[in-house]
């Protein structure tokens, strides 16, 4: 394939930013080789800068379960360039938006609209932490919950594709209001529990990870956890900005039978543009200022753009709940049969290729994974056409623009890298 302007308009890029990028695992760090700059999305596919066309299953980290410019997310954009951009004053719109998120996740009794993942699960924290009236907070090895200053504590993603275990710039006493502990480990659960109960204001956890790739929760981790937060008057917060209208309609809590006190969404509610949420019970979110004593504000939260592609979004997939059924189909297509050495996890359009023949259940379990040899694969899927995550340590994404014809040519780039 050219990279000829991919190469140039990266040079060019380094010299105004920070290495090129504005997040850290689009500079291909730990794969080599130039990012590719894209031009534009289609359906399920990307086109680069030189012409080269990719079936991409990044879908921007996520959000684009659609697949790239679905057309009633467009139209929703252009009408909404009629009324405005943003007013900072509230619209009916956003009432639309928190009734359709609260239809979907009922333990959403009442939603706060903000811009970002990151800023979702800071505000769920602050609340937490305002309602209980304690500090400490539990998360887990290997999930990332935003570059929040008191959670980048093992923090998976693109800490861990640059091997930074706990960044520069957080002083240690945000540091150590976290307990970070073994994801899918009950025991060291109790244990933290036992030691710190009657300070931990909430338990915050990736129902199903993906920022050390997929990896999902064992039977009765999440019950345990609910358990244990209720004994000890802590919260349980769900960050499902990942997860959020992505594993299902209702998100991961609908599959595990779990009603946590607070989620945080992203991503699929904002229909490709910025816009996240947080919400829960609503005695905790009556705290909540202006009704409450816990300050969270933000510009550009509920502005009619993001909201709008977001109605859009969310009301496609209330029409059409098959759309979670062909994702389970073509996805299970596409994970079926693993090679020799290669570990599949997957949770409906959520999936990893882990370059280990060991199962992975926790942060110890993929950090053995063969980073080189997911290097090489992940090159080699490129040059044929497929455009996966520069990252062993990240999450891949079906789309329902994805087409068998899709599936059956990625299977059969792996297919023959594998048998060279």
């Amino acid at each position: 394939m050219k990279t000829e302007r991919s190469e140039a308009l990266f040079e060019r890029a380094k010299k105004t930013i920070p290495g090129g990028v504005n997040s850290p695992v689009r500079a291909f760090r730990g794969v080599g080789g130039v990012p590719r700059f894209i031009r534009r999305g289609e359906g399920a596919r990307l086109i680069d800068e030189d012409g080269n066309s990719y079936i991409d299953y990044v879908g921007s980290w996520g959000p684009l379960l659609l697949g790239h410019r679905f057309p009633e997310v467009i139209e929703a954009l252009r009408s909404v360039l009629d009324v405005g951009t943003s007013f900072g004053a509230p619209t009916e719109r956003e009432i639309e938006l928190a009734e359709m998120i609260r239809g979907a996740v009922p333990s959403m009794e009442m939603v706060r609209l903000v811009n970002s993942g990151t800023e979702a699960t800071m505000s769920a924290l602050r609340v937490a932490r305002g309602f209980t009236g304690r500090d400490l907070t539990i998360k887990f090895e290997g999930c990332y919950h935003g570059h929040v200053d008191s959670l980048l504590v093992k923090a998976g993603s693109g800490m861990a594709t640059l091997a930074i275990s706990d960044t520069v710039g957080v002083p240690a006493s945000f540091a150590a209001t976290t307990i970070a502990l073994p994801y899918n480990n009950i025991p060291a659960l109790e244990e933290a529990f036992a030691a710190h109960g009657d300070n931990i204001a909430a338990v915050i956890v990736e129902p199903v990870v993906g920022n050390m790739g997929c990896v999902p929760p064992l039977p009765g981790f999440h019950q345990a956890i609910r358990a244990l937060t209720e004994k000890h008057g802590a919260l349980y917060i769900f960050d499902e900005v990942m997860t959020g209208f992505r594993v299902a309609h209702g998100g991961a809590q609908s599959l595990y039978g779990i009603k946590p006190d607070l989620t945080t969404l992203g991503k699929v509610i904002g229909g490709g543009l910025p816009i996240a949420a947080y919400g829960g019970r609503a005695d905790i979110m009556s705290k909540v200022a202006p009704v409450g004593p816990i300050y969270q504000a933000g510009t550009l939260s509920g502005n009619p753009m993001a909201v709008s592609a977001g109605l859009a979004m969310l009301r496609h997939l209330a029409a059409h709940p098959e759309i979670y059924t062909d994702l389970e189909r073509r996805a299970a297509a596409l994970c079926a049969n693993p090679p020799k050495g290669i570990t599949i996890n997957r949770v409906g359009s959520m999936f990893t290729w882990f370059f280990t023949d060991s199962p992975v259940i926790d942060w110890d379990t993929a950090a053995k994974s063969d980073k080189a040899a997911y290097a090489r694969f992940f090159h080699w899927m490129l040059e044929h056409g497929v455009y996966l995550a520069p990252s062993q340590f990240e999450a891949a994404f079906l789309s329902a623009a994805h087409t068998d014809d899709d599936i059956a040519l990625t299977i059969q780039a792996a297919h023959a890298f594998f048998h060279q």
